[in-house]
């Protein structure tokens, strides 16, 4: 699907430009509204945002796509985002763009996100998707030494999977994600939740999905195990898996 269409702002009371992509549906607000929340260092030009506003658009559904500040073609520094001014970003958008019901969809931190997210908008969220859902990851997903060197330097790069730049971490991120840890107690959402998780997860441990399904006071969790799934769960199996599982969610509520 081609990303033509520029996108849309909204002005984040500090000036700086948060830009979405919105399509309306077929039925009114009282039709949830799809939210995809990009991972850590991508945008809403990634494949399966696209790939679910297209399911959208064939659908007659509503959907939005947003990009944080910092990233994609929202104004403001990358290197300056936390998990909180990310979720005041996706916030600010949501409040401005929707009125009615809405199901969030979180790949990686935006996993994160969407919990973070759930527990303030509470009623309006009817459903979550997690793709390869990462929350906790400053907790699990560093060394001990790549932690010392947070605290001691302000901020550790890796080599990027996907593209050349490296991929930096900085202290007021990793303690951003210490202050918003969910995998330690109950998390108090009672929405239907589905999981989607790859076991060649290079990323996030697929027992993280497990994790989170037990934490989730929902009744209605379901996690799906894609045996031979990396971390980007883009294939075009993965894909039509997404698909299905947003019908299917859509359907039961």
């Amino acid at each position: 699907m081609d990303d033509l269409r520029p996108p849309e702002y909204v002005m984040r009371p500090d000036g700086i430009r948060l830009a979405f992509r919105h399509v309306t549906g077929n039925g009114g607000t009282t039709q949830p509204t799809l939210v995809f929340l990009p991972g850590y260092k991508s945008d809403m030009r990634g494949s399966k945002a696209l790939a679910v506003e297209e399911w959208a658009i064939k659908n007659g559904h509503a959907m939005l796509r947003l990009d944080y500040s910092g990233c994609g073609e929202s104004g403001g520094s990358f290197e300056g985002g936390t998990l909180n001014i990310w979720r005041d970003d996706a916030l600010l958008i949501i409040r401005e763009v929707i009125a009615g019901p809405i199901v969030l969809i979180g790949s990686s931190m935006g996993g994160w996100l969407m919990l973070m997210l759930a527990a303030i908008l509470r009623e309006q969220v009817r459903g979550l998707i997690g793709i390869a859902a990462a929350p906790d990851f400053t907790d699990w997903g560093f060394s001990d030494a790549e932690k010392a060197t947070i605290a001691r330097v302000g901020k550790i790069e890796r080599a990027s999977d996907y593209e050349g730049d490296p991929v930096v971490t900085t202290r007021g991120f990793w303690q951003s994600g210490q202050g918003n840890l969910q995998l330690h107690g109950e998390i108090p959402l009672r929405c239907p939740v589905r999981l989607l998780q790859g076991q060649r997860d290079d990323a996030v441990p697929w027992q993280t999905a497990l994790a989170l399904s037990e934490r989730l006071r929902s009744a209605d969790v379901q996690v799906t195990l894609v045996k031979d799934g990396d971390h980007r769960l883009s294939r075009d199996q993965d894909i039509a898996l997404l698909m299905r599982t947003i019908k299917d969610l859509l359907d039961c509520l």
